[in-house]
């Protein structure tokens, strides 16, 4: 079970129309389940492109990857 005070990741589906908060220590299962179940195993949900965009963007920084 999620902490109260866990953040929480939006998670879309286009394919359906839908959008919905997941906590963080659930994306993963959250995900593939709802994938499995309603697309037969596609991947069509996912986190948020845009926050996945932005995050894979502070990690590459932080890495240095972005550097010159």
């Amino acid at each position: 079970m999620p902490d109260e005070g866990e953040p929480t990741v939006p998670v879309v589906c286009e394919a359906c129309g839908t959008e919905t908060a997941v906590p963080l220590s659930e994306v993963t299962e959250t995900v593939a389940s709802h994938n499995d179940r309603l697309h037969d195993g596609t991947e069509e949900a996912g986190v948020d492109p845009t926050l996945a965009d932005q995050l894979a963007d502070v990690v590459a920084e932080d890495m240095g990857l972005l550097e010159e």
